[in-house]
């Protein structure tokens, strides 16, 4: 699963990366992404503009928005066949810019660990995302993120992930048509390519969105969590 990110730098960054159109009146640096907010996106039919969709993904036949929050995520086994997200993952892709995640350690305490590339670089998590007017008349743009099973350095911690492409990848993923190159691409990242540590709790309220909930903090107690 992926319920929280982090796209904590300037715009000016996101522009460079990306080869997209960034506007500082419009983009902050988020420490704390979560869902229903309206957050960044790149998507495969404006590949050099930087969009805010709702997170949590409202399918074009849907008429309640309150649905999205269970569809935040999308599992790469069955997206191609489920009928919330096949008709998106065949025509609506898009790029969810980050430079960190979050996922907690179930046990006593659900504790939160932040997850990151090795040289702190930015990257792009795969995304699907939808467009619908509503009943008033108002277009939704919402996005899930995909997520697959974890690697090594996830695996203690969840045993899902988010996906993240390879940076050749980035751009197929946004244009590509071929079904067999789209879930060639929906992979874990390898382990030794990411780092991880823990995380205040303060990251489990959606309020808090400051640098200090990416701090490292001390190791936990080993018997703050379950035995396997």
């Amino acid at each position: 699963m992926c319920g929280r990110f982090q796209l904590s730098v300037k715009g000016k960054e996101i522009s460079e990366r990306f080869n997209t159109e960034v506007f500082d009146e419009h983009f902050k640096p988020r420490y704390n992404c979560a869902p229903t907010q309206q957050l960044p996106v790149i998507t495969n039919n404006e590949p050099h503009k930087l969009n805010f969709f709702h997170w949590g993904l409202i399918p074009h036949w849907s008429v309640d928005k309150s649905k999205a929050a269970g569809m935040i995520n999308s599992r790469a086994e069955t997206i191609a066949d489920k009928p919330a997200f096949r008709n998106a993952f065949q025509l609506r892709r898009c790029l969810i810019p980050a430079n960190g995640f979050f996922e907690w350690k179930a046990g006593k305490v659900k504790l939160p660990y932040r997850f990151f590339l090795k040289d702190e670089s930015l990257f792009a998590m795969a995304g699907i995302w939808e467009s619908r007017t509503g009943p008033d008349g108002h277009i939704l743009q919402s996005f899930s993120v995909i997520t697959t099973s974890a690697n090594e350095l996830m695996n203690d911690i969840h045993h899902r992930m988010p996906v993240i492409l390879r940076r050749e990848d980035e751009v197929k993923w946004l244009g590509t048509t071929d079904p067999q190159q789209l879930e060639e691409m929906l992979k874990p990242l390898p382990a030794e390519l990411m780092a991880r540590y823990p995380v205040s709790t303060k990251i489990n309220y959606a309020g808090n969105d400051d640098a200090t909930l990416i701090y490292p903090v001390d190791v936990f107690p080993s018997d703050l969590f379950d035995q396997v």
